[in-house]
């Protein structure tokens, strides 16, 4: 039986409304140091057509082309901008009669107009996840602050697009883990150096790194289940089916969060979750049966027999091809039993599959869609205005689902290239918007033998002493214990893990970042830890070491009082001085230093910015990101109110669509 999903879409909404805020909340406290004239990376450069602002937005794409228009150059837009918009998103979160498409357009119009500029410190899968489900958000919004309430038959159809944006997420994540090739993924291996080695681990993390092996290794053999097997049952017709998908996958990412900081990545999954749910299991009375004829029928028939033959599937495939045994010593013993050939031919079936199946349901959605906007909807006027309504939201579905083809299909070369031409005309089109895009998150797991971690020293003599910066939540004093950062991404503490992986030479903006430090900028000081040596003198020299970093055992860190223990891999920068000539010349040369944002000409308000900036600054980051989510908690609890009945059509007033 399918059920209204009005109140599901309504609190889908609150909760994109509550990521949005986290986004740009987040990067409203990095701007300056990040992307101002003399940040790491100065987001003006980015825009050389900045005195021409029709120009620019036409080239780029972006609202900071129109900085001049309020008297600010490119950085403090980028505030005025970040700041606004996690307004309106708190605005959103707590009175959701503003959860319209209006508002939705605006958010997902300025987030990617950040993104445009914002170079490496935004080109994370969960930036280009956040703008393809913001635009499914404009879809799914109402279209006025009066029609939050109203049943409207399309939103069957918009919501599927959550689900189906759900769906190559988890599923590509699993599987490309498998594609890699990566030896710790196949052995089952790879969650113990997942725990040591992730980007900002939490304080969980060291306690589940010494969990025993064979726990790890059934956790690992649960996650391809979760995120390759049972994403299908997403398009299942028994609502069993779904619910319990959409738990398993809210398990696996609040599992996440308890061992990892991922900013609002895993909470941006949680949410997508809601497109599994609906109104009947959130606990809401007024809901309406919107099953029809054939439909209903078909769906009352299989209901029984698909459900039981779906969980026992389920599981006997699980048993099977993870090789899943009572060991001698009483634990559950696992191992990987498929080939490399065997899942490569899996793959040739089921990326196909998986199309089909999605077009399947996407077309019985519609039909539910456009069957209920018929029977459902009194008065002539009010059936062709809602009949047609959810005709162009279908077709737009259908779009948005063909073009999402092209990256989802690279998962399987054939099926790639025989996506409809048309659909990847659309897509390539499109692209510049960010409305779809490929996943596929820890793809190899990296820190077999330890986690790589760059430290910056600096110096005022040559011989020393050589003092350690300390940045505020990546690793790097022994004796630190890790936090709980999320939902706040400290974008810098982030590459500087990436450029663990590489070399200075791949990462061209720590040797900006060692150049602003070098030359004291506060802004760039600013991301810092407030305790770090250098916060309030620069030095005169400055260089990296790269070093290994692991846990230390119980009995070392009881002895130790340390978190960490480490050993010294080589050198990774250079001794670098801030007039070192062909540091200075590179700097130029890719436009870092020496070229100028446009003049500020609108004090007053640049003066109100700062005036903002450095009372906000005086808190901890994660701190003002759960003020803002708990007092919008507070307001939405004063203001409780009956839950409203869905308002049905009557021919006497007609209803937009």
């Amino acid at each position: 039986m399918a059920v209204d999903i009005l109140h599901t879409r309504n609190l889908f909404l609150r909760c994109m409304c509550a990521i949005y805020m986290f986004a740009f909340g987040s990067l409203y406290l990095q701007v300056p140091g990040l992307y101002g004239e003399k940040g790491i990376l100065p987001a003006h450069t980015q825009l050389p057509n900045l005195k021409y602002p029709k120009q620019c937005f036409f080239d780029k794409l972006t609202l900071l082309c129109f900085s001049s228009y309020v008297g600010l150059n490119v950085s403090y837009m980028m505030e005025l901008l970040s700041l606004a918009a996690t307004l309106l998103s708190f605005i959103g979160m707590v009175w959701k009669s503003w959860c319209t498409a209006t508002l939705f357009l605006i958010l997902w119009g300025t987030y990617l107009s950040l993104y445009q500029v914002g170079q490496t410190f935004l080109w994370f899968q969960w930036d280009i996840l956040l703008l393809e489900l913001g635009f499914l958000t404009i879809l799914v919004a109402p279209v006025s602050r009066r029609s939050w309430s109203e049943y409207r038959p399309r939103n069957l159809v918009t919501m599927w697009l959550i689900r189906w944006a759900l769906f190559r997420l988890m599923f590509a994540s699993g599987v490309v883990k498998l594609q890699s090739g990566c030896p710790t993924w196949w052995g089952l291996t790879a969650l113990p150096l997942h725990y040591e080695s992730q980007c900002i681990p939490t304080l969980l993390a060291r306690f589940f790194f010494f969990l025993p092996d064979w726990w790890h290794r059934l956790c690992v053999a649960a996650t391809f289940v979760i995120e390759i097997a049972i994403p299908f049952m997403f398009f299942s017709p028994v609502r069993l089916h779904r619910l319990f998908s959409c738990y398993s996958q809210i398990l696996l990412q609040v599992m996440i969060i308890f061992t990892g900081n991922y900013n609002f990545f895993n909470l941006l999954t949680i949410t997508m979750c809601l497109s599994l749910m609906d109104d009947v299991h959130l606990g809401y009375q007024h809901v309406k049966d919107l099953s029809f004829g054939f439909i209903s029928y078909v769906k009352a028939t299989c209901s029984w027999t698909v459900k039981w033959l779906g969980f026992i599937a389920l599981a006997y495939y699980t048993v099977i091809y993870f090789n899943l045994r009572i060991s001698p010593e009483g634990t559950i013993a696992s191992k990987l039993v498929v080939s490399r050939a065997e899942f490569d031919a899996f793959m040739s079936r089921a990326v196909p599959l998986s199309i089909a199946i999605g077009a399947f349901s996407l077309v019985i959605t519609v039909a539910e869609a456009l069957t209920s906007a018929l029977f459902e909807v009194r008065g002539c006027l009010d059936k062709f205005g809602v009949f047609s309504t959810t005709a162009i939201y279908s077709v737009a579905a259908i779009c948005m689902f063909g073009i999402s083809l092209v990256p989802y299909s690279v998962l399987d070369r054939p099926t790639n290239q025989r996506v409809w031409p048309v659909f990847r005309n659309l897509y390539e089109h499109s692209s510049d918007l960010q409305l779809t895009s490929a996943y596929g998150l820890f793809r190899r797991m990296t820190g077999v033998g330890g986690r790589p971690e760059v430290i910056l020293e600096g110096a005022n003599s040559l011989e020393g002493p050589w003092v350690e910066y300390e940045f505020p939540y990546k690793p790097g004093s022994l004796d630190r214990m890790p936090g709980f950062v999320t939902p706040h991404q400290p974008r810098v503490d982030w590459q500087m893990w990436f450029a663990a992986l590489g070399t200075y030479n791949q990462n061209p903006w720590l040797i900006s970042l060692a150049h602003r430090l070098l030359s004291g900028q506060p802004e760039v000081v600013a991301l810092l830890d407030p305790s770090s040596p250098w916060v309030d003198a620069s030095p005169k020299y400055i260089k990296a070491s790269k070093y290994i970093y692991q846990y230390t055992t119980w009995d070392e860190g009881a002895e130790s009082g340390r978190v960490w223990k480490r050993t010294r891999e080589g050198e990774y920068l250079p001794i670098f001085t801030v007039d070192h000539a062909p540091l200075v010349e590179y700097l130029r040369k890719i436009g870092t230093i020496g070229t100028m944002d446009i003049p500020a000409t609108n004090q007053p308000l640049q003066h109100g910015l700062d005036n903002v900036r450095a009372f906000i600054n005086s808190f901890d980051p994660p701190l003002v990101l759960w003020t803002l989510l708990v007092t919008g908690w507070a307001i939405m609890w004063t203001k409780r109110s009956p839950t409203p009945k869905p308002i049905m059509y009557r021919s006497s007033k007609r209803k937009s669509g």
